[in-house]
């Protein structure tokens, strides 16, 4: 294994990667450190890889731009669930990203092979920092003939050999001396250099370090196995006239289901005895579970049936399409269900996730319909992309901002106001209920809450690693408050 310049500039390079990375996640609330650790990620990656051809650059843009506006999240924004899911979904982009376009320009990410490619090219890693590793050990060994005793080995045996005489020297002298056994006494002080939090730190720089370069070392290698190019094809398909005798028989259900939804629900009024809570927990999940069912059921047919030819075909397209229609209405029951229970019980972030994933669902289903007529269009190229484009955009509208001005709207209309809840929202729900409290000074529990939170904002020190623009702002409005 030769080992150039480049390789050791590339792991002084990823040394102070490893430094920043311990700097910007483990010292403090990450905030503003997210964008400055992928600035010098990026800025490393892009310089080692200067002169590569990359692949598949389009698509490259569109994922490096998320990954920059989820990172940017915990800066703007001060979301809780976000932040904490965002510990894998950014990196895990960032990973697919380096590895798309690093790989071959015949590679095809759509294609199911692209899945094992993707770890190969992580194992790929791992075996040339091991690699890397073992050739540096017998590089700093070279020029040493092992027939002569190493100079390293006689200090050894001098140590040893004098560890006796010094225990009987030092024993003696500090008996003889109080001052010189105080100054022994201290020499083990002098030693504590590394404490257990340091050392844990320099570990987790060290692996750092290591996970850098040995991906893009690994990356910048361009040896890909041929079989990885080729398509995973299922190894049969399923018969056309099993796939229209259960759609058929699932249709007769779905359709049934549907006329009732007319007739019983989309009349907006409630029947029997349910209350609002009732009636929206009742049927919410399980319609939301059955049009996920549904849409798996839609997309193994689309990918793995046989659908004939001619009538078999049209027979399996028009089973499909009353299938998705069918879905189509439950969602809006879901989605009218939960919307009447917002208007009972106020809005939660849960309530706003839950509207927004089913919106998703309805473009999602809007572009199966259409590949179900159209067969040359790719399902899982619009699944990703949307799916990505989705995550991102509710990560950066600060859905907690919409549960506030709900929440506000329902509190002007009818008086009612979870106060707790909207303290729970973080540093977006403090801003709603300072606002509240300048409008309104007796609210209830409004006021004992803002003086907590002023001495906690009094007494926080804040670090530039969590700066974060929402915090700063909900901070500097709660020390210049006058609570009465």
């Amino acid at each position: 294994m030769k080992i150039s310049k480049m390789d050791w500039l590339t792991l002084v390079l990823c040394l102070l990667l490893g430094i920043l990375a311990e700097e910007s996640f483990f010292r403090s609330q990450v905030g503003i450190s997210y964008l400055v650790f992928l600035i010098g990620f990026y800025g490393v990656f892009f310089w080692r890889f200067r002169g590569f051809s990359f692949s598949h650059q389009r698509f490259g843009y569109l994922i490096i731009c998320c990954i920059w506006l989820l990172a940017a999240g915990y800066f703007l924004n001060d979301n809780m669930f976000f932040n904490a899911l965002n510990i894998l979904v950014i990196p895990s982009l960032v990973i697919f990203h380096l590895i798309l376009v690093t790989s071959p320009k015949q590679m095809q990410w759509t294609r199911l092979a692209f899945i094992p490619y993707l770890f190969s090219r992580l194992v790929d890693a791992l075996k040339y920092t091991i690699l890397f590793t073992a050739h540096s050990g017998k590089g700093l060994k070279g020029g040493v003939n092992d027939n002569k005793p190493v100079i390293w080995k006689k200090i050894m045996i001098g140590v040893v050999m004098a560890i006796p005489v010094l225990m009987i020297v030092l024993r003696l002298l500090i008996s003889a001396d109080t001052q010189f056994e105080r100054l022994v006494g201290d020499i083990p002080n002098l030693f504590r250099v590394v404490d257990a939090e340091s050392f844990i730190r320099l570990v987790l720089i060290f692996l750092f370090m290591v996970a850098f370069f040995g991906l893009m070392q690994a990356l910048y290698q361009k040896q890909v196995k041929v079989f990885m190019q080729t398509s995973l094809q299922p190894a049969g398909k399923l018969d056309s006239i099993i796939i229209n005798t259960v759609l058929v028989l699932i249709n007769i259900v779905y359709v049934l289901f549907t006329i009732v939804q007319f007739t019983y629900f989309f009349s907006g009024k409630l029947q029997g005895d349910y209350t609002y809570a009732e009636y929206a927990r009742k049927g919410f999940f399980e319609l939301l579970f059955v049009t996920m069912i549904n849409l798996t059921i839609t997309v193994a047919v689309i990918t793995f049936a046989d659908r004939g030819r001619n009538l078999g075909k049209r027979m399996t397209q028009i089973m499909l399409t009353v299938l998705v229609i069918a879905s189509s209405v439950m969602l809006c029951s879901a989605f009218l269900r939960l919307s009447m229970y917002e208007e009972a019980y106020g809005f939660t972030f849960t309530r706003v996730m839950s509207h927004s994933f089913m919106i998703f669902l309805a473009v999602i289903y809007s572009y199966t319909f259409t590949k179900i007529w159209i067969d040359k269009l790719s399902l899982f190229h619009f699944y990703f992309i949307t799916t990505l484009i989705y995550y991102t955009a509710i990560t950066v509208i600060d859905l907690d901002r919409i549960v506030v001005k709900e929440n506000i709207n329902r509190y002007e209309e009818s008086g009612k106001l979870d106060v707790a809840y909207l303290n729970s929202l973080s540093s977006t729900g403090v801003l709603a209920l300072i606002e509240l409290y300048e409008e309104d000074k007796h609210l209830p529990g409004v006021r004992d809450l803002l003086v907590a939170k002023q001495q906690e904002a009094k007494e926080e020190s804040t670090s530039w690693q969590s700066y974060n623009l929402k915090r700063v702002q909900v901070a500097e409005k709660l020390i210049d408050m006058q609570i009465n």
